[in-house]
């Protein structure tokens, strides 16, 4: 069921939007403005589905979310993992039929913002709109990386890559520190978003636990060896863009 509108919501954005560059109080006041529904969603319930024409875009609160496309036999890609603070659609509002779903791994929270009022928020404020395109490129150069590790890097290298940019995100936004982060999702999601099976996977996480690069304590990651990890696996930062890193 929907909650009334809070300043929960737009917090999230502006600390995320925050992770990338540094916002003024004008730019802060006006998302501060955004009117939102929230909604409790349940773990795997698809938020908008492919083919859909959504007058909303969903920012996602609590949990864990994902872009998914299913082909006619029923496997699964994940093409991206969003975390408190993403908005996983903002594409919706210019190209206005989903090309994918957007669905929870997790318990979540989400928020829903008209496109109405985005729009003129970004007619409004330009900067804002800007800083929201330039979310959009971030997103693109995250799927570039995730290419390049399915055409060319082994099994090993693209877990270790997704570790190392999980970490950062979340750390960026205030959900992860010390190399401690929460990771809330199955080696089968693993598997269908690095196009490899969840026996290779499960491989793979023996591996790093044998090299002590990596735990698994529940739905927490922590990283023992994080130099080592960013070797192994050739990782550079820069195209997450963001303002406060790992030390």
């Amino acid at each position: 069921m929907p909650s009334a509108p809070n300043s929960h919501a737009t917090a999230r954005l502006i600390r995320k939007l925050e992770s990338i560059a540094t916002l003024t109080d004008e730019q802060r006041q006006a998302i501060e403005r955004l009117p939102v529904r929230t909604y409790d969603l349940r773990a795997r319930q698809d938020i908008v589905r492919d083919g859909d024409k959504p007058s909303h875009c969903c920012l996602i609160l609590e949990g864990w979310a994902c872009r998914y496309k299913v082909l006619g036999d029923g496997r699964r890609q994940i093409l991206s993992f969003h975390i408190p603070g993403d908005v996983p659609d903002l594409q919706s509002l210019h190209v206005h039929t989903m090309d994918h779903g957007l669905g929870t791994l997790t318990k979540a929270k989400v928020a829903f913002i008209p496109h109405e009022n985005l729009l003129d928020l970004t007619l409004r404020h330009p900067s804002v709109g800007a800083l929201l395109w330039r979310e959009t490129l971030i997103d693109a150069a995250i799927f570039r990386q995730w290419m390049v590790g399915m055409g060319r890097r082994s099994a090993f290298e693209q877990v270790a890559h997704i570790f190392c940019e999980l970490y950062l995100k979340l750390q960026a936004v205030g959900l992860a520190e010390h190399y401690r982060c929460p990771l809330p999702i199955t080696q089968i999601d693993l598997a269908d978003a690095l196009g490899l099976t969840s026996v290779h996977i499960n491989r793979v996480l023996k591996e790093m636990r044998g090299r002590s690069l990596v735990t698994l304590h529940g739905h927490t990651l922590v990283i023992e060896a994080w130099d080592e990890l960013l070797r192994v696996t050739e990782f550079d930062p820069m195209y997450l863009q963001l303002e406060c890193r790992a030390a």
